[in-house]
């Protein structure tokens, strides 16, 4: 076949739509007749902006659609799946830019194959929320079957990250904060993410961080069954994975959680917390997620309040991870406040790098000049820890804050003076809260400090394998801080008191 001529091509961009006869004359004034190369004709409608590098290309094969897609002219190709492809495109008549996602041909011809992307984007269209990419509309004609999005200017997280390397906490929890707004959203419809990534995750120019693809896995999912034996589905696998891993559900909501704390601990570190590997089978395996490195092992500079996030979003027992990522918001919003006072602090450095270590002393003055004694406060949630530390702090006391039963009594053995009471929730932390609970009797260095073990209301029966004593007492939930304080001034001085009589109950 022979090659078309300049004024051969033109003919063809003009039938197709691609560009108006104002455009053409335009071109052909400026080169001064329509004898003319090619590749020259060509590269001035690329330098004009009237075609870009992607029209050439498919105008010279000679295609004959794909151009538009409605009102929307095809500019060029931002990403392609297994599944779909995605445009960039502009309206032809308002130039509102755009993102086309078209679903491949050989899905869109059976309708139990496009049906479900249709069905998924019409529900993804009704999510609205500013961490959220809007879908516009969707369009289901014969057999083309396609989405009009929100384009976003800027890059994904996982292209960010290449660049920056690592985020340092204070930005991180504000990506974090984009993200689990977004997915609080949709969760209150009802809806999950499935497939929640770094590269479903857009940074706009604003800083903005927006979540891509809402609902889209699932169809992936179905059509999974009519693709090729090779093909691979990542969000697949790895959901799958973890769902047979901790024995929930399908679409159980705190998958999506687990994941957003994979994405939280990729931008503090800088590389996945997961193995990666594209071998089938260990992507499936258990192993992947019990060889999951704790966040503050391998950055020990993270402050505590953001490791805590981290640790329990990615909780491998879904009963013991947050239940929503409303619960996921609070955290990062206090975890934020706190960043935000320790860095107008002058010692705030200080502070974060003890709160790192998962033991953070708050410093305050002791009221009236008495002497001041020093409560450690063993708790998870980062909600509960605002309440201890502010109302433990209102009556005077210093305040250790930890997560984790074992780095208290660890650092206890190291200093035993640190601390003059310790409180032990274990309404989060299960009965790992116990068995520390019961080491404080066993070892000589800290079985005369007094100590609370606070139980909730599912949590009584426990109170039988406690090894209690008149300093060492359990607390039934709910309790007053009043109440709180109340018993702190009762124990804090049988410490100083001869050795006292020790009960098993």
């Amino acid at each position: 076949m022979s090659r078309l001529t300049a004024e051969q091509l033109a003919q063809r961009a003009f039938d197709l739509g691609l560009i108006d006869d104002r455009q053409l004359q335009s071109i052909w004034g400026e080169m001064g007749s329509h004898h003319v190369e090619v590749d020259e004709f060509l590269q001035l409608l690329v330098r004009r902006e009237i075609l870009t590098n992607y029209q050439v290309e498919r105008l010279t094969k000679g295609e004959k659609t794909g151009f538009f897609f409605g009102d929307y002219k095809v500019l060029y190709l931002v990403g392609a799946g297994s599944f779909a492809r995605v445009y960039r495109a502009v309206h032809r008549h308002t130039g509102e830019i755009v993102a086309v996602k078209v679903l491949r041909k050989r899905y869109s011809e059976k309708p139990s194959d496009y049906k479900p992307f249709v069905r998924e984007g019409l529900l993804g269209k009704a999510l609205r929320h500013e961490n959220i990419v809007r879908i516009h509309d969707v369009s289901s004609n014969k057999q083309t079957h396609y989405l009009i999005m929100e384009f976003v200017e800027g890059r994904n997280l996982l292209q960010f990250i290449k660049i920056r390397k690592n985020v340092d906490p204070p930005e991180a929890v504000r990506l974090m904060i984009d993200i689990a707004s977004g997915l609080q959203h949709a969760a209150e419809r009802s809806m999950t993410h499935r497939d929640l990534k770094m590269s479903n995750v857009l940074v706009a120019s604003n800083g903005t961080a927006k979540l891509v693809d809402f609902g889209l896995a699932a169809v992936d999912e179905s059509l999974l069954d009519n693709a090729p034996p090779d093909t691979i589905i990542t969000r697949t696998i790895d959901y799958a994975a973890l769902e047979r891993a901790t024995g929930v559900r399908r679409d159980d909501p705190r998958s999506d959680i687990y994941f957003l704390g994979c994405i939280f601990y990729h931008l503090l570190i800088g590389k996945p917390p997961l193995r990666e590997t594209k071998d089938r089978v260990q992507r499936l395996s258990k192993q992947r997620f019990l060889d999951v490195v704790p966040v503050q092992r391998v950055d020990a500079s993270i402050p505590g309040c953001v490791s805590l996030v981290v640790n329990k979003a990615m909780m491998l027992d879904p009963e013991r991870r947050y239940q929503t990522p409303g619960a996921v918001l609070s955290d990062l919003r206090i975890a934020q406040r706190r960043l935000n006072e320790d860095a107008k602090e002058p010692n705030g450095a200080a502070d974060s790098a003890a709160a790192s270590s998962g033991i953070g002393l708050d410093e305050t003055p002791t009221p009236d000049g008495a002497a001041q004694h020093s409560v450690m406060v063993v708790e998870s949630s980062i909600e509960m820890q605002e309440v201890f530390r502010k109302g433990l702090r209102k009556s005077g006391y210093r305040v250790l804050m930890t997560t984790d039963p074992q780095r208290a009594l660890m650092r206890l053995t190291e200093q035993p003076a640190i601390a003059d009471c310790i409180i032990i929730d274990a309404q989060d932390i299960g009965t790992t809260a116990v068995e520390a609970f019961n080491r404080l009797a066993e070892s000589t260095v800290t079985e005369w400090l007094p100590a609370a073990l606070l139980l909730g209301e599912a949590q009584r029966n426990w109170g039988k394998h406690a090894r209690t004593a008149d300093h060492r007492v359990i607390v039934k939930m709910p309790i007053t801080m009043k109440k709180l304080r109340e018993l702190v001034v009762h124990l804090i001085p049988l410490r100083k008191n001869s050795r006292p009589t020790r009960r098993a109950q």
